[in-house]
Order: structure tokens, then sequence, then C-alpha cells
């Protein structure tokens, strides 16, 4: 009654509608003091985000169970006008809110979920450890119920099974069939009872799940053994019964082992493998995200992303959280206050002190996040659900020609009907595709080349044409050879210089900012950046350029021969000169790029000038487009039109000044050194370190395509015939059970020793 009050005054009684018995029962509900929620410590302790105004939180929601609740968990904004959003993630049973902080509040939200049945998790320890697997218990019981049933049935059956004749005690004869009744009732009635909601669920959706021929075999049986024993005093087939439920559900359970066991779920280390700027013992270093401690002092640059909630210690931070809410509007922080994970410093360099872990949930749902990537079904995911879709209209056709076709033949067609239904499983095929890919997943990162989903790997297999980025992504940072050309610079100047460099993640700015390694730092008073120009600041009242010739406002008609990259300098308006840097190619890049030109188009885009750009000549065939002085427009607009000549384009970049080329391309690739930059435009990071083995990805995500099919086919070939001998009654519903969890469980072997030994073979195990 409470649920129908709250539903029917927001005119949400569609809710009805869709299940006619959602979430929990609130028969006995007992009201909740949430009071404890108006801590604000505790709060910040439960909240992802806040800015004052907006709040982001996520709970866990252990009753969300069918597509009824999913509906009424993402329409919670007309139950209460302060949220803003609500997203489901059912599998693992997680809403996503933000609601505002001056309409509701936590405590609101809480009591009006629990009011509806969906009381959420809160979980205080924030290491999180692993949770037992309670949903197992259930399954347990079921099958020692099955399995209890099962060996009795079967041991008051040994007359029929010897052929004993027990005509002098036939009264005891249909005693133990009766005995066996009562036995099958609780394997009906509660072991097998999943499989028959699920069933229903689906058919009251208008949806034929496999399910449905496995509750129709189990309902024949059973019946016809009601029949058998009551009216023709036979014994029935109660021990088939009992043995099918107990070795489908042995099935099931060995299934789930065998997932968990295989199981490819990767967390932040995976997904980010960035390094932070710290300071330790006085001076700047970086150390692996992974390794990054509540307490750390961490300096973060421009443009560089906050890897764990902190606190403001020095400098003026401008927090850009346009990844986590989707408003791309500047935050201006004083010292001492919050920043919170995923926030963007944009600005002159600030220095943070942890105060959480990193976030493993929180930053991944931040790459996941829709708003910054379209997500498109795979194609072969999609011939999976088509296939399984049909099939199980075809397995009921067929099981029920094979019942007709062995009649007046009773029993031989009652074993080809029941067999037909239960063998045949359309599981193999749904599973053939998330392991193998889930697999590929795996052997990627172990190589450094993480990539955000599935999805990503068939549209790596697709490409066509490779654009690569210059700086950064094909030359090495930290590596390149610098030296100073113009009048003499000052020690003041040096230091003008270094520190409006150091607030850069620029490459170039690095190397100039290693260059004058011995040289103090100032804060600035004043810092910008334009992507693809260069450093604005103002340091002490004086004014300093930094970046392009155009932008330092310099001809550069007496230093555009050289043949390096040169970034200018200017101080008050007065040139100085120019940083003239040779970079350093990354190893094994003319085999890289030797290997890729035979199967791709390749092009390169820079934003820099053409001063490497007969060196680059070396490297790349006379067919491969190179252009600098490119702009992150000129590289979006290049992609969009190679794309309209329906080119599949894998961008290869550093995520600075290529982020709309990332997005834009069909696979965007985010190549990661020792900086925390970090875009959720890009499919995918590729650790330098593996940068030499970019042909070896491409090639493997086309091996792994291949085997899907070849799963496909080794499924069908199974399923022909298993089909072949139960059409024929040659196989008894026993058997067919015990087959059944076996092909799911091949296929999914197959799969990943497939994909596991072909790896190794090329060396990426």
């Amino acid at each position: 009654m409470t649920v129908y009050q709250i539903l029917n005054e927001s005119n949400l009684c569609d809710y009805y509608a869709i299940d006619q018995t959602p979430g929990v029962s609130r028969k006995h509900h007992i009201k909740r003091n949430y009071d404890f929620l108006n801590d604000s410590d505790l709060k910040h302790k439960l909240i992802d985000f806040t800015n004052g105004e907006k709040t982001t939180i996520t709970f866990e929601i252990p009753q969300m169970h069918c597509s009824s609740c999913i509906w009424i968990l993402e329409n919670l904004y007309k139950l209460d006008d302060g949220i803003v959003s609500s997203k489901v993630n059912f599998l693992q049973k997680k809403i996503y809110l933000q609601f505002l902080e001056n309409k509701t509040s936590l405590r609101k939200i809480v009591e009006l979920l629990d009011s509806i049945g969906y009381e959420p998790q809160l979980n205080l320890d924030e290491k999180n450890e692993e949770k037992s697997k309670s949903e197992y218990k259930k399954l347990y019981y079921k099958i020692g119920v099955a399995g209890f049933c099962f060996g009795n049935i079967m041991l008051l059956s040994f007359p029929e099974y010897l052929s004993v004749s027990l005509s002098e005690q036939e009264n005891l004869k249909h005693l133990f069939a009766y005995i066996n009744i009562v036995l099958a009732l609780p394997v009906f009635f509660f072991s097998s009872s999943d499989y028959f909601i699920s069933a229903w669920k689906g058919l009251k959706k208008k949806i034929v799940n496999i399910d449905v021929p496995i509750a129709l075999g189990i309902s024949v049986l059973f019946l016809r053994s009601l029949v058998e024993i009551i009216f023709l005093h036979g014994a029935g087939y109660l021990d088939s019964l009992s043995g099918l439920i107990f070795f489908l559900l042995a099935g099931k359970l060995f299934q789930n082992k065998t997932y968990d066991t295989l199981n490819f779920e990767r967390n932040y280390k995976s997904y980010f493998p960035i390094a932070v700027t710290i300071r330790k013992d006085c001076r700047e270093t970086t150390i692996p995200v992974e390794k990054l401690a509540v307490g750390n002092r961490l300096i973060i640059r421009n443009n560089e992303l906050i890897p764990a909630d902190a606190v403001l210690i020095k400098g003026e931070a401008n927090i850009d959280y346009g990844f986590v809410t989707g408003e791309s509007i500047p935050v201006h922080l004083k010292n001492g206050e919050m920043i919170y994970a995923g926030g963007k410093q944009i600005g002159s360099a600030v220095e943070v002190e942890t105060v959480k872990d990193v976030s493993q949930s929180y930053l991944t749902q931040l790459w996941n996040n829709k708003a910054f990537h379209e997500e498109r079904e795979s194609r072969i995911t999609s011939l999976a659900n088509t296939i399984s879709k049909h099939f199980t209209f075809a397995v009921t056709a067929i099981a029920v020609a094979a019942g007709l076709y062995w009649l007046p033949n009773y029993n031989t067609a009652f074993n080809a009907f029941t067999a037909v239904l239960i063998i045949a499983c359309p599981c193999a095929l749904a599973l053939s595709t998330p392991f193998t890919l889930g697999n590929a997943l795996r052997i990627f990162g172990r190589n450094k080349f993480y990539l955000k989903n599935t999805h990503a790997i068939e549209k790596l297999a697709s490409v066509e044409m490779i654009v690569f980025d210059k700086t950064g992504t094909i030359t090495e940072n930290g590596a390149a050879h610098v030296q100073f050309v113009g009048s003499d610079l000052s020690h003041e100047d040096k230091m003008l210089i270094k520190s409006a460099a150091r607030n850069s993640s620029h490459p170039l700015s690095r190397a100039v900012f290693n260059f004058l390694d011995t040289v103090e730092i100032k804060n600035p008073d004043y810092y910008d950046e334009q992507t693809g120009g260069g450093i604005h600041a103002v340091i002490e009242n004086r004014d300093v350029k930094i970046g392009s010739a155009g932008f330092v406002g310099h001809n550069r008609s007496n230093s555009g021969n050289n043949l390096t990259t040169q970034v200018y300098v200017s101080i008050d308006n007065d040139f100085k000169g120019f940083f003239s840097i040779t970079n350093k190619y990354r190893q094994g890049l003319e085999d890289v790029i030797s290997g890729l030109e035979r199967d791709y188009e390749l092009a390169l885009l820079s934003g820099d000038n053409e001063g490497e750009k007969e060196k680059l000549k070396k490297y790349f065939a006379q067919n491969n487009e190179l252009y600098f002085r490119q702009s992150p427009h000129d590289k979006l607009k290049f992609v969009q039109e190679h794309q309209r000549l329906g080119k599949k384009i894998m961008m290869i970049g550093d995520g600075l000044n290529d982020a709309g080329a990332l997005k834009q391309s069909d696979i965007g690739i985010s190549i990661s050194d020792d900086t925390n930059n970090f875009s959720p435009a890009c499919d995918g990071i590729l650790d330098s370190v593996s940068f030499h083995r970019i042909k070896d990805f491409i090639a493997f995500s086309r091996t792994s395509k291949k085997i899907i099919i070849a799963s496909f086919i080794l499924s069908f070939i199974y399923n022909l015939i298993g089909l072949n001998f139960a059409f024929q009654g040659l196989l008894s519903p026993l058997i067919a059970a015990i087959l059944m969890p076996i092909s799911s469980i091949s296929v999914v072997l197959f799969t990943t020793a497939a994909t596991n030994i072909i790896a190794k073979q090329r060396g990426l195990i």
C-alpha cells in the first residue's frame, strides 16, 4: 500500500503493468531511522562528488531483479524533483544518482528508496573487501534437495531397474511409486523453480527465452509420470525427472564456478596505466597510479586529472568537472578545499594531498560514460542475439515434430520430445563472444594495451587506415636533445621560462622544463595554455610566452630552415630566441611503420613545424600523408573527410591536441608515458613500452573474431549431432541433462584455450 500510494500520487502506476510483483514485499515494512545520514563527515565518505549544488552517489541495490525494477529506479526523478538523474547497472545491481542539494538530501533519497522496497546497502568499509558469494547458497540448497530425492527415488526404483517381479506384493510396488511422487514434489516445486520463474517472466514480456523449453520438458516429464503412476499403475519417470534437475543444477553451478575462474573483469590498474607526479624529499618524481596512497602530495599540471579525492595545499585551482557532471565550467577552489576525483585542473600547476584511495569503480565509470563515447552494438553480438532469439522456436518445433514422428510409440515419442528440448541450448552461442573477447582484453592488458570494452576489439579488427600524432606519440618523452638558440638568457629569464613550462604537461614543455634542471621555480600569477599554440604566463609581473612563432609574435623567416622542432620564447614581448628540440623517436618505430604500411594506409598529423619532415620521410613511404602545423580542428577535419570516403580509421595520439580526432575516429588510442593525461574520448590506452606491438594487437583482434566464428560452428555441429540422436529417441532426458552444460563449458574452454594458444604463439603471453 505504501508503494502504491507513492506511485499513484506521482502518476507512476504503469509500474504495475510491467510486473505484478516487483521488488520485495512491503507487507511487514519497518520504517528505519536514517538520521545518521545527516552527519556531514559520514556523508562525505559515501558520496562520489559534490560541488555544493549537485551531488553524485552510487548505491548498491541487492533487491534489483527485473525490468520493472530498472524502470522504477530510472524514474526516481518523478518521485523526488531534487533527483537530476538515476542510471542503473543491472548486472552489478548498482544505481548512480545525481541530485540537487537545495531540493533534496541524501537522507530523503535513502528513505525514498527504502519506502518503495529498494533499501540501499550502505557500505562504509572503504577497503571494499570481497564479499562472500551468498548467491551460491540457495543454489547449493536446491542441488542438495534434488540430489537427496534423486538418490532415494533411484533406491526405491531398483525393483523396476532389475525387473524384479512383485506380483505377489503389488501393493508394495504402488506404495514405492507414491513415495517417489512425494519425494519428487520438492524437486519439482523448489529445485526447478528458477527455470519456471524465468520462463514465466519471459513469456509475460512476450520473450521466449531458453528456459521455456527446459520448463516445458520438466513439466511434461512430471505430468506424464503422475498420469502413469496414478491412472496406469506404472512406475513413471520420476527418477529421470529428479536426475534431470539435479544434473541441470550441478551443471549450472559448474558453469558459474568456471566463469568465476575465468573472470576477465579489470580494475582501475588495468584501465589507467597513468603515472602521477608526487613531491618526495623536496623534489618531484613520478609513480604508478596503483602505488598512490592517502597522504601523498601530488603535482597536478594543466589538463591533468585528479585521480583521487584530495585537499588543495598550494596554488590556484580551477577544476573542470566536465567528466563528472557534463558541465565544463571550472570551479575555483582555495587552499584547504576538497577536490574530487575526476576533476581536471585548468591553469597553473597545483599541489594537493590525497585523502582517499584511488576509486576503482568511479574512474572506470567516468571512462565508460556514454556522454564521451557513442557505443555501437557489435556485429558479432548482434548475430549471436539474433540466432539465440530464433533458436528456441526452432528447438520447440523440432521437439514437437520428434514427438509426432514416433507416435503411437508413446515411450519413444516422449523420450525424443523431452530429450530434444533439454539437449539443444544456445547458451554456447551467447557465451563464446564475451569469453573470447574478455580473454583477449586480459591478454592485451598483460601487454600494457588497455581497451575500454570488448566492442573496441571488433573495431580494432576492422581498421583500414592508421593516423599518428607526432610529439609524444611517435617520439619519446624525456629523451629529446634540447639547445637554446638566440640571445643569452639571464638567470631570471631561465627562472621565468622554467616556471611557465612547469605548469604544462605537453611533451615539448616537459623537454624545456627538464633542460633548465638546476633553476628554481615560481608560481605564476596568471597562466593560460592554448591548445596547439603555447603558454602565456605572468610571473612576478613579467609577461612570458612560450610556443609557436605566431603565438609569441615572431617572424620565423630567420629560423625556419632548422631541421628540428622549435619552441619560441618572448619575455615582456621581447623575442629571446627558441629552443631547438631534436626528438628521439620511439624504439622500433621504423619496424612498426614498415610492418603497418604493407596492410594499412598511414598518415601523420603534427601540430609542430616542418623541421623534422625530412627525417620522418625515412620512416614513412612516399605514398603516406605527412601534415604539419595541424590544429586540433585540422586533425578532426582530416579524420572526418577520410571517414566520408568509407575508411575505418584508428587514431593514435597523446590526448592533448588530438582529443577531437580520437573521439571521431572509429577507434582512438591514447599513448601513456609518464604524465597523468586522461581523455574519456579514447577507446584504449597504450603504454609507450608496447608501442612496437601495435601490428600484433591488430592481428590478434582479427584472430579473436575468427575464433568466435569457429566457436559458433562448433556449437552448431554439437547441436546438430545431439538433436539427431535425440530425434531418433536414442537419448534419454537424463543423458541430455548431463550433455547440455557440457556443451556450454566446452565452448568456453575452447575459446579461452584457443586465444591463449594463439597469443602464446605470437609472444603475447
